[in-house]
């Protein structure tokens, strides 16, 4: 190497950290630069599809990722998500692992369990069965197996039995994870599931001549973010009012239509049936 081209080197080098120090100028992507030095938001999910999911790369996509990343620019936030266990979701929130819970949460029913932000939007839990399995209404479950996520209000409605469209129902078994529920129904060892209509009508639309959506729901959630009630600031009135200007403003509809959720329903509330 000649003296000439060391020489080179150095200049461009040089050149180069002058700009890093004197004009910002870095590698980095602009939402990594928008977003360094803000406080964190640590959000706990744990993977259910199209509302949190994690790719190859690692990194996290969906429609409450794509909201929450939203609600927390405007709030002055920078989000990081976590996979967490969903079973120990509770424990995991109040020792401090994670700000909150945010991935297709049901208030309804857990409105004094927790400090919340929203609603911010609706969702219908719905009942997905085999295509010729000749169930085509709720009473038709009676007396069979049906899969539901454990620690889900469906699990706490079918096991109380309060509901008598479904308080005949012969077993409930209580997957960890929506994928075990899906291999559940595929192996017959259920003859039902139970979830959130964005969730399930993805499993649905996958295999629409071997599955079927019962027209009739359980019931209609609220979903919300969940704080605990020992958290401190006022980080989740902020995310209210946001996600509620974001329903205002059209942002929420763009990001529910892209993932085909009717968002005039679940924005709205527009589904015939109350929640219980």
């Amino acid at each position: 190497m000649t003296r000439r081209t060391l020489a080179s080197l150095a200049l461009a080098l040089a050149v180069a950290l002058s700009c890093a120090l004197f004009f910002g100028c870095s590698p980095q992507s602009d939402s990594q630069a928008s977003t360094d030095g803000l406080p964190e938001l640590v959000i706990g999910s744990d993977i259910y599809e199209p509302f949190v999911s994690l790719g190859d790369d690692g990194a996290y996509a969906g429609i409450d990722v794509e909201l929450a990343t939203e609600a927390c620019r405007r709030i002055g936030y920078k989000p990081v998500f976590k996979t967490i266990d969903w079973d120990n979701k509770n424990s995991i929130l109040e020792s401090g692992q994670v700000d909150c819970l945010w991935g297709s949460f049901t208030m309804t029913g857990r409105e004094d369990n927790y400090r919340w932000a929203g609603p911010y939007m609706y969702s219908r839990q719905v009942v997905v069965v085999r295509g010729k399995s000749g169930i085509s209404s709720l009473s038709d479950l009676a007396g069979k197996r049906v899969g539901v996520q454990v620690s889900s209000i469906p699990e706490g409605v079918i096991l109380k039995g309060d509901d008598p469209r479904v308080s005949e129902v012969g077993k409930v078994y209580s997957f960890s994870a929506l994928d075990e529920m899906y291999v559940a129904l595929r192996k017959d060892y259920v003859d039902a599931i139970c979830g959130h209509e964005g969730a399930l009508r993805l499993f649905v639309d996958a295999n629409p001549a071997e599955y079927t959506m019962l027209d009739e729901s359980l019931f209609l959630s609220e979903v919300g973010v969940a704080f605990s009630k020992n958290y401190a600031g006022d980080v989740p009135e902020k995310l209210s009012s946001a996600l509620a200007d974001m329903a205002k403003d059209g942002t929420s509809a763009a990001i529910l239509s892209s993932y085909g959720i009717d968002a005039e329903k679940a924005l709205g509330g527009g589904i015939d049936e109350p929640s219980n």
